[in-house]
């Protein structure tokens, strides 16, 4: 219920309805009214020339009953309180410039008015701290950019630097790719030149290859056939110091005995009743014999007296040099014939050949002796004294066997001899 009487001094800024204000509101000390006035007074001053501050200002006026009871309500004049009413709305417009200024809304507003106002306010609230906080998060991605920027200079710096120097590389670089551009194409010419140089020394190589197994050809050919040769002197030096060492007349002409046959070259010269040899090899012994002998004669540059020995196989011959007359050193059958006479005088006259070779070669040498002397177409033993003939005729095979056994030992000592005297001379030679 409302007072019987109100003092009525302000509109609501917004709807524009009156108001009826807080008693508290005029109740102030001295001093906070005396603060209170004077910005009023400022700002009114200040206010009056721009705008109608008090465009909404009601007069003060009074809320009584009425008696007719149409309104409940009626305004009534009060003039003995106009000096205080002016001082207290002084107060109270200062008052609501100082809230006005601080806010984007002007005062005094109505209860309505100030709700609205309030959740106007409390969404303004909501979005300024929203807004807050997304400039808070801004301004640290800011900071945070800026410290990143601070290090993207330091690194800026960093890589300009570095890519100087990589610059300064790069140049240094290039110019050692141009200088090696140039060795690599001296290089090149280099290796143009070197391969026409391999291939004129490989056309060379090929050639002298060529030349070279020809030439190796060759001399394995010479090789072969001086190994051949050298073979050929090995063998020939050999043969020869074989035959230095070997005597002629012990190779060509071997003398010995087998039984009671005297044998030259294996020939057997003799007959015996318990072995009958073939004329044939007693013809051929007799052959050898004569051979040996002029052989002797001829190393000796001896020529016999009365005889010439004609060496001619197995009908070798003794020729008469008075008569001209060939003898016979060769038989054909039987004993005690006639026509073998001319063998006997052939044997007789081949033991005096014998003989004569006996004494030349003691005048070379007097201490020469043969083990049997001949005598007259006779052998004598030195050891029994007996005398054997060489005849065939009056004779028997054993003493004629026995006879020629005795020759055959004479013309090897004569053989002996000869070769010792003439091997000294060649190897002196």
């Amino acid at each position: 219920m409302v007072d019987m009487k109100s003092n009525v001094s302000f509109a609501c800024q917004c709807c524009l309805q009156p108001l009826r204000l807080d008693p508290k509101i005029y109740h102030h000390k001295k001093h906070t009214a005396t603060e209170l006035l004077n910005p009023i007074q400022q700002v009114v001053g200040e206010l009056e020339p721009q705008s109608g501050s008090m465009e909404y200002l009601v007069p003060p006026f009074k809320l009584t009953e009425s008696t007719n009871g149409t309104n409940g309500f009626m305004l009534v004049g009060d003039c003995g309180e106009i000096e205080s009413l002016s001082h207290h709305l002084k107060i109270q417009e200062n008052q609501c410039d100082i809230i006005s200024s601080s806010n984007s809304a002007d005062y005094p507003l109505c209860n309505n008015c100030t709700d609205s106002l309030l959740l106007l306010l409390d969404q303004q609230l909501r979005m300024t701290e929203g807004e807050c906080s997304d400039y808070n998060e801004y301004l640290k991605k800011l900071e945070i950019e800026q410290q990143q920027q601070s290090h993207q200079d330091i690194e800026m710096e960093t890589l300009t630097k570095e890519l100087q120097d990589v610059w300064l590389a790069e140049k240094k670089m290039i110019n050692e790719l141009e200088a090696l551009m140039k060795e690599e194409m001296a290089t090149r010419n280099a290796i143009v030149q070197q391969e026409r140089d391999n291939e004129r020394v490989y056309s060379e190589e090929q050639r002298y290859y060529r030349k070279y197994s020809r030439y190796k050809y060759d001399l394995i050919l010479a090789e072969d056939e001086c190994h051949r040769l050298e073979c050929q002197l090995t063998y020939a030096t050999s043969q020869l110091e074989k035959l230095k060492r070997t005597n002629v007349f012990n190779a060509t002409f071997h003398i010995w005995h087998l039984e009671h046959f005297g044998t030259i070259n294996s020939f057997r010269l003799g007959r015996l009743p318990s072995a009958s040899v073939d004329w044939s090899e007693i013809n051929a012994a007799w052959g050898q014999t004569t051979l040996l002998l002029s052989a002797l004669a001829r190393k000796m540059n001896f020529t016999f007296k009365r005889f010439r020995l004609v060496p001619f196989g197995n009908h070798s011959y003794i020729e008469t040099l008075d008569q001209q007359r060939a003898l016979p050193l060769y038989g054909s059958g039987g004993f005690k014939f006639v026509w073998d006479m001319q063998f006997d005088t052939a044997m007789v006259a081949f033991l005096d050949c014998l003989q004569q070779f006996k004494e030349q070669v003691e005048k070379s040498d007097s201490g020469f002796c043969l083990p049997y002397r001949m005598k007259r177409g006779k052998i004598e033993d030195s050891a029994t004294k007996i005398s054997y003939s060489i005849k065939i005729q009056f004779n028997s095979e054993e003493q004629w066997t026995k006879a020629l056994k005795f020759l055959l030992t004479n013309l090897k000592w004569g053989l002996v001899w000869i070769i010792s005297q003439f091997t000294n001379d060649d190897t002196e030679h």
